[in-house]
């Protein structure tokens, strides 16, 4: 299960049926869940955490120090959940002492070719990050999310549940839940992500309810307190609706409106 050729610290555990490829460099302080396949000249440094049944394919650098002038070499983690795959060349960097100590990434997440993720990140549950999709340190990403070829999120942001960033899209202030971001300059809101909501069952009702929400906060022409007021309103009926009005009150980098 573990080529001649990897280079396993003794200090790093792995679940007995873990396997490794060859040349691949397993460092001290990494511990790899069951199920979990790492391919050939794989790199993972410690501390990191790796759950069950993950894939990591050849070139993959996980678990790297923070690529982050404030970072000297402090206790700081990569926690990683289940079912995930990395594909080649894909880049993870552990977190910082100064944010909040773990980058960490749910379960059933996808990143394509050349994908990178910052320190201090927070990845949540079946997203999928396309070939070259990057994200800056301290972003935020929630279930589900969608980010597109070549596109890149600013530090600090965050990325609400069910959005989609399209293709070559540089985001630089917070995208609330379900909207797509399209490409100009740094991005604009283009309306919700009604094709993944339907193909996650959401029903036509409520998903007109989300888009009733999006015109409100977008195409109304209202000031983001009062178009916070009209949504309260709609929210006493829709969860979906009291999830984006959480977001924006989480928010810190405001919204791009």
């Amino acid at each position: 299960m573990i080529h001649a050729s990897a280079q396993i610290d003794p200090k790093a555990r792995l679940a007995d049926d873990v396997q490794v490829g060859a040349f691949s460099v397993i460092g001290a302080d990494v511990e790899i869940g069951a199920g979990t396949i790492i391919g050939p000249h794989v790199v993972i440094e410690g501390p990191t955490r790796i759950g069950k049944n993950n894939h990591v394919h050849s070139f993959a650098s996980i678990g790297g120090d923070a690529q982050d002038k404030k970072f000297h070499g402090e206790h700081a983690e990569l926690i990683i959940g289940d079912n995930n795959v990395f594909r080649e060349f894909v880049t993870v960097n552990r977190g910082t002492g100064d944010g909040g100590g773990a980058t960490r990434i749910g379960n059933d997440n996808w990143f394509l070719a050349y994908v990178h993720i910052a320190h201090d990140c927070q990845v949540g549950n079946h997203t999928v990050f396309s070939n070259n999709a990057s994200l800056a340190g301290h972003v935020e990403v929630g279930d589900w999310v969608i980010m597109a070829g070549f596109s890149g999120v600013h530090q600090f942001c965050k990325i609400g549940e069910h959005a989609f960033v399209g293709m070559g899209c540089l985001v630089g202030a917070d995208v609330p839940p379900f909207v797509i971001m399209g490409k100009q300059e740094h991005g604009r809101p283009r309306g919700i992500n009604s094709e993944g909501l339907k193909r996650r069952g959401f029903e036509p009702e409520r998903i007109a309810t989300i888009r009733r929400a999006y015109r409100t906060l977008y195409m109304a022409g209202l000031p983001l307190a009062e178009a916070r007021e009209r949504l309260n309103e709609q929210a006493d009926s829709s969860d979906d609706v009291k999830a984006m009005l959480d977001f924006i009150a989480r928010s810190e980098r405001s919204l791009k409106r």
